[in-house]
């Protein structure tokens, strides 16, 4: 199973933002946490986010992350609708 971590502070407000604002988000994160390449619809990002991965959390709520293999960790870069791509 992997850890959530973030390595800002724009990132951390954003992911508790979001977190504390609906009730189902913490069991979707909780199935990210098993699979991040394949569950909620993950998906790799082109462009310049290339590198990155993207998974639906909600309407119009998107996570945004890296994955460390190595590490077991899924690092949000950001949290928010579509509007952080």
């Amino acid at each position: 199973m992997y850890k959530l971590t973030t390595r800002s502070k724009k990132a951390e407000k954003q992911y508790y933002k979001i977190l504390n604002s609906r009730n189902d988000i913490p069991q979707k994160l909780e199935k990210l946490k098993l699979d991040p390449k394949t569950a909620l619809n993950a998906h790799k990002l082109k462009g310049k986010l290339e590198g990155k991965w993207s998974c639906y959390l909600g309407y119009d709520i998107r996570l945004i992350y890296e994955i460390d293999d190595a590490n077991k960790e899924i690092i949000v870069v950001a949290t928010g609708s579509h509007k952080i791509y």
